[in-house]
């Protein structure tokens, strides 16, 4: 029987040895942009140096001396006032996106063994970057009712936090979200004492199990619809949880108890499982369900999925997942969420579609000459789905196909010379046929954005003679 080791305690446990991909750290290039154009992939928005940061202190530093002043100020100065601090507040997000991705590109880089990769922080870097995204939307919009209103009345203090460690996200910061697995941890070391029995594997996985299914309440949400179910932070809040984040949350409870856990993908499911010598005992039946069924939830019991399959000796078949590629299934889960969302107008539009009708829009655009019958989609969730893009990028720089789909969000998002950019490089890695069809479609996106430089030149779609 294979025994387990908590912490303090001397026990065996099975390891596997996790490979690792040598990955390049993407610097980020900053540029300046405005409300919806804000980029997380490597920048695009203003740069704010320590030289700014020094400004935006002064200008906290000054609010008292402001009040005193209140009733001499105009409304005009009254409303810069308000814009300024509302600023402050913005140029803290942006402080916080920059480091989120840095530090997620650190934690996911070469320099890293794939062992040494944590899911956790790794996912709460995800979550953090979103959010500050999401709230530098808002101060922006808070700014700029203040700006209509002249009004002091919405005025808000800049936060007093600016590191990513310390952002709150649903009431919590990173650290306190890590610490959060940690207490879960050690409820599942004292049920254990209250069973007053050893550390066995099957003991441990029941351990588990209890905590999280009953004490905790988590469930693993069939179909991804909620963002709640896709951020680290909001599963572990929620209880709901994707099936990939929920391995995750318990592949990071196990490794705090030294039990190593194992997973990997079939068909839609992800299923997980602790590597032992003697998979069968996983696979017997208890009280109806085994180990295995109550670990991977009722998707192991359902005839539609694959995962109804598998038994001791398919699952020796299976190809483990590394963390990166854990990291990556996430990601391709907000990708195809944003999306989804992006394109909610567009029943069936897909990121492939204007490849598949690339004829039919070549000679619709030089009949008209004109681009506008380009999809109207939703700008905060086709950047978000972009942000997940580039991360995925970083963990997989060569996958062409990612690649081609990142290029084709730029396409939608009309950031035409940068999807050139992007597609010319998928041509040269992606697969002869696939290049074929690519080929076109950039030779098209080269034509919209020599049109889109001459509407902005001429401001009415055409060249003016000075």
């Amino acid at each position: 029987m294979l025994c387990v080791s908590l912490p303090g305690a001397m026990m065996r446990t099975g390891v596997l040895g996790l490979s690792s991909m040598a990955t390049p750290i993407l610097t980020p290039n900053l540029k300046n942009c405005g409300r919806y154009d804000f980029d997380g992939r490597g920048g695009c928005w203003s740069g704010y140096g320590k030289e700014k940061r020094g400004h935006a202190m002064s200008t906290t530093t000054g609010n008292a001396a402001a009040k005193k002043m209140r009733l001499n100020i105009s409304p005009l100065a009254s409303s810069a006032l308000a814009e300024s601090r509302n600023s402050s507040r913005a140029n803290f997000y942006k402080e916080v996106l920059e480091a989120a991705r840095d530090k997620f590109t650190r934690e996911i880089s070469f320099q890293s063994k794939d062992k040494d990769i944590s899911l956790a922080k790794a996912l709460l870097y995800v979550a953090a970057e979103d959010e500050a995204f999401l709230a530098f939307n808002r101060e922006i919009d808070i700014c700029s009712v203040n700006n209509e209103r002249r009004d002091t009345s919405m005025l808000y203090d800049a936060k007093g936090w600016d590191s990513v460690e310390a952002m709150p996200m649903a009431e919590k910061n990173i650290n306190e979200w890590l610490a959060e697995l940690d207490a879960i941890a050690k409820e599942v070391e004292a049920e254990l004492v209250s069973r007053d029995i050893g550390c066995h594997l099957a003991e441990v996985l029941e351990a588990v199990n209890k905590v999280l299914f009953e004490s905790r309440s988590f469930r693993r949400s069939p179909v991804i619809v909620d963002s709640k179910c896709s951020y680290l932070h909001s599963a572990l809040s929620s209880g709901w949880a994707s099936a990939i984040l929920l391995s995750v949350i318990y592949i990071e409870v196990c490794r705090r108890l030294n039990l190593t856990i194992v997973g990997a993908r079939v068909g839609e499911e992800f299923l997980i499982w602790p590597p032992t010598g003697n998979p069968e005992e996983l696979f017997k039946v208890t009280s109806g369900h085994s180990l295995f069924g109550v670990v991977n939830g009722k998707c192991v019991e359902d005839p539609r999925s694959k995962a109804s399959d598998i038994n001791s000796n398919s699952l020796l078949g299976l190809d483990i997942a590394t963390n990166r590629d854990i990291i990556g299934i996430a990601l391709a889960n907000l990708i195809r969420l944003y999306w989804k969302r992006a394109s909610r107008a567009n029943h069936g539009l897909m990121l492939t579609s204007p490849l598949r009708s690339v004829l039919k829009s070549e000679e619709k655009f030089n009949k008209d000459g004109s681009s506008s019958d380009m999809p109207l989609l939703r700008p905060q969730e086709l950047r978000l789905a972009i942000m997940a893009s580039e991360r995925l990028l970083i963990l997989q720089p060569h996958n062409w196909s990612l690649r081609r789909d990142y290029g084709m969000l730029l396409y939608y998002k009309r950031e035409y010379e940068a999807a050139v950019q992007e597609l010319s490089i998928c041509m040269a890695f992606a697969p002869e046929e696939e290049a074929e069809v690519l080929e076109p479609f950039v030779e098209k996106l080269h034509l919209m954005r020599l049109e889109t430089s001459w509407k902005t030149l001429g401001q009415k779609g055409r060249l003016t003679i000075p």
